[in-house]
C-alpha cells in the first residue's frame, strides 16, 4: 500500500509519518502479518502539522482499513454479529411469507427481498454483516400497483429480525 499515492497533502494536517507507519501496520495485518485489532486502530490520534495529509481523506481511508479488518476477523469477532445461531437465522429468513397487499400500497418486492438477501449474505459472510440498526433503519419503496408486500407484516417481521440480532 502505497498511502501517499492516494492521500492529499495539504497546508495544515496529519503527521505523514504518522499515518504511513499506521497504515504500513494494517496492510502487514490485512497480508497475514502480526495481527491488528480494529479498536487499537479506532482510538489511534495523529499530529497536525504543516505539509500532512488531508484529515478528512486519512479518515476515510482509516474507516475502510477498519472494515476490511472487521470483516477478515473471526465470524465471532465481527461486529453486528448475532447472538442467535446465524444457520438458524438465515433459514427463518429464507422460510418468511410475507402477504401481497393487493389492492394497497404495499413494499416493493424487489427492494425487500434484495434487502433480506443482503442480510443472509452478511450472516454467512460472505458480504459486510447487517446489524440491527440497519434493519430498523431500512426503507422500501412504496407500490401502488403492482407486487407488492403487506407493509405491517414486513415491518413486523423485521421488528423481530433485528432483536434476534442484538441477542434479546
Amino acid at each position: 500500500m502505497r498511502p501517499s499515492a492516494r492521500l492529499p497533502v495539504v497546508l495544515r494536517g496529519y503527521d505523514r509519518d504518522q499515518v504511513d507507519g499506521l497504515l504500513k501496520r494494517i496492510s502487514q495485518a490485512l497480508n497475514g502479518g502480526p495481527p491488528m485489532d480494529a479498536d487499537e486502530i479506532r482510538v489511534t490520534r495523529f499530529d497536525v502539522v504543516l505539509r500532512g495529509y488531508e484529515p478528512r481523506a486519512v479518515d476515510e481511508l482509516v474507516r475502510e482499513c477498519i472494515r476490511e479488518l472487521e470483516a477478515r476477523g473471526p465470524i465471532a469477532d465481527r461486529p453486528a454479529r448475532p447472538r442467535a445461531n446465524p444457520s438458524w437465522l438465515i433459514n427463518w429468513i429464507q422460510n418468511a411469507r410475507f402477504s401481497g397487499a393487493g389492492m394497497r400500497s404495499g413494499y416493493d418486492v424487489r427492494d425487500v427481498d434484495a434487502f433480506l438477501d443482503r442480510v443472509i449474505a452478511g450472516l454467512r459472510g460472505a458480504a459486510p454483516p447487517v446489524s440491527a440498526r440497519d434493519i430498523r433503519e431500512s426503507a422500501f419503496r412504496v407500490v401502488r400497483l403492482g407486487p407488492g408486500y403487506d407493509e405491517q407484516e414486513v415491518d413486523r417481521f423485521l421488528v423481530q429480525l433485528a432483536s434476534a440480532l442484538e441477542g434479546r
